[in-house]
């Protein structure tokens, strides 16, 4: 696509949580997880993220390419070890 932007957000599912942390943010996730496999969606396409200062101050489409970038990133690279 070289320097033109990308396309329209897909249907790439993304948790965004704001105002957990701790153990009541990991209760959520696995909760999340849970009902994903429990609905037939794979627990492990769903990116999760939290917010921070910086990206509070984004827009919604560009946090969602970039945590799904970052997902699939972590997805591919899974296991794998630099050395």
């Amino acid at each position: 696509m070289g320097n033109k932007e990308k396309p329209a957000v897909n249907g790439d599912p993304v948790v965004l949580l704001h105002g957990f942390d701790g153990d009541a943010l990991m209760a959520v996730v696995r909760a999340v997880k849970s009902a994903a496999g429990e609905a037939g969606i794979d627990p492990g396409s769903i990116a999760f993220t939290t917010t921070t200062p910086t990206n509070l101050e984004w827009k919604i489409k560009a946090l969602i390419r970039e945590v799904r970038k970052e997902h699939e990133y972590f997805q591919e690279n899974e296991g794998k070890q630099s050395g």
